[in-house]
């Protein structure tokens, strides 16, 4: 296992080259001018050259690439052209957005899915099943956008002031102080802020209130993450359920299911030890795959939200010709997607006993 682990690892190398290649040259052939997406109207030809010139947009595109593969190998994804920051300053900030989102989201698609999966293959072509896959079928279908703002009308205006009322949009409620957890560790701010990694995890609001023990800020923090979680999960849920059933159904037909029931071991030790623990390797892929998906940012759901996540840095990098944001961001998403089917191929040496790697 540690060398098929090892021999994965190397193999994502020229993955992730392959991707920084291809999305480096790709956003050099967006249409528009960085200069003239930032500054409008007052981009003269002098402003313009000037600022190819402070960028190195006016050096050859073959060594623009070089100059910045190197700099990413130190860790240094370059400035953003619309900020003038660092893009893994901006990382650290908006990353937290979209890595809570996507947790939550998968967490909904989970709970919901897979029980709901199980007892459609469990009660096949009865009411039950029809009315799950039915429910499946509708949220997959259903607009992101739109359910987005059907939740935010009904919980945030339809019941507001009773105790099933929660907030259409950010993160927090308004004023809302929040203390970073390294302040507890003797870390001054302007000390911490040199280190995306501590200003990342502080911006995991769910997490850095665990670290602190601050209850009003989780109990704050995950009642934000409700509506867009279940607005952006309910398609992940969707194609879970469909998935669990159908692989469910498919190993309940095996002779081995047949076997536990003549031997009279218990209906519920038949359909979850036997049946649904040996249909997990598909339910693991398309976890995985909706996982990856959510973090690549769902631009919709932000901003319906008012969130400032990865879809939507994304989505302003790519208007303003922001080349350093836009390749850090798509070379993170690149890394997360690599990682998680890692993950996942793991598992299936730990999942199904009959998969051996050497």
């Amino acid at each position: 296992m540690t060398t098929y682990i090892l021999r994965r690892v190397v193999l994502t190398i020229p993955v992730l080259l392959g991707i920084l290649a291809l999305t480096f040259f790709l956003t050099r052939l967006l249409p528009g001018e960085p200069c003239v997406a930032i500054y409008g109207e007052r981009a003269t030809p002098e402003i313009c050259a000037a600022f190819a010139e402070r960028y190195g947009l006016n050096l050859p595109v073959t060594q623009q690439f070089t100059q910045y593969v190197g700099r990413v190998l130190q860790g240094d994804l370059g400035d953003s052209i619309r900020f003038s920051r660092p893009v893994t300053s901006l990382m650290a900030e908006r990353l937290p957005v979209t890595v809570e989102l996507a947790f939550a989201a998968l967490c909904f698609a989970i709970v919901i899915g897979i029980p709901a999966g199980i007892i459609s293959a469990y009660k096949r072509n009865t009411a039950a099943d029809y009315m799950t896959m039915i429910i499946a079928n509708i949220g997959v279908s259903m607009p992101v956008f739109w359910l987005g703002l059907m939740l935010a009308y009904a919980f945030a205006v339809g019941l507001k002031d009773t105790p099933f009322a929660l907030p259409p949009s950010g993160r927090l409620d308004a004023g809302t102080t929040v203390t970073p957890f390294f302040v507890q560790w003797g870390i001054a701010p302007d000390e911490a802020s040199a280190s995306p990694i501590l200003v990342f995890i502080a911006r995991l609001y769910t997490l850095n209130a665990i670290l602190t023990a601050d209850m009003a800020l989780l109990s704050n923090s995950i009642r934000h993450l409700i509506l867009p979680a279940v607005a952006v999960g309910t398609i992940s849920m969707s194609i879970i359920a469909r998935m669990t059933r159908s692989s469910v159904l498919e190993t309940l037909n095996q002779d081995y299911v047949r076997t536990a029931r003549a031997k009279g071991l218990r209906e519920f030790t038949v359909v979850i030890r036997h049946a649904v623990r040996n249909s997990l390797l598909p339910i693991v892929t398309i976890i995985g795959l909706n996982f990856g998906l959510l973090i690549s940012g769902a631009v919709l759901t932000e901003t319906v939200f008012g969130l400032t996540g990865v879809g939507r840095t994304l989505f302003d990098g790519i208007t303003s010709r922001d080349y350093p944001m836009v390749q850090g961001f798509t070379v993170f998403i690149a890394f997360a997607f690599v990682l998680i089917n890692l993950l996942v191929d793991i598992l299936y040496g730990y999942l199904d006993p009959r998969i051996r790697l050497s």
